[in-house]
């Protein structure tokens, strides 16, 4: 997931809620439709944010049987950072 759309969202949200003055279609008013894409617009870029910047965490479990049937369990976690965004 990228930044384009909710850049998008936010750029035309503001064109909405600035370059109009109090226009209706209907009964929609456009300046409140631009502050709600506006809102949408910032909270999703905040998600895409919040989760290209979390850590990646793996955890592996193997048990073991030995001959006489005792079993081992062990535990391998790798965290990791996730990859970076490819290069335009």
């Amino acid at each position: 997931m990228g930044f384009g759309g909710p850049i998008g969202l936010i750029v035309v949200g503001l064109i909405l809620a600035l370059a109009f003055d109090q226009q209706q279609v209907g009964p929609l008013e456009i300046v409140t439709l631009g502050w709600i894409l506006v809102v949408a617009g910032v909270l999703w870029l905040v998600l895409t944010i919040a989760q290209q910047n979390t850590k990646r965490r793996h955890t592996t479990t193997a048990t073991t049987t030995d001959a006489q049937g005792r079993q081992a369990t062990t535990q391998r976690t790798d965290e990791s950072d996730p990859p970076p965004p490819p290069a335009v």
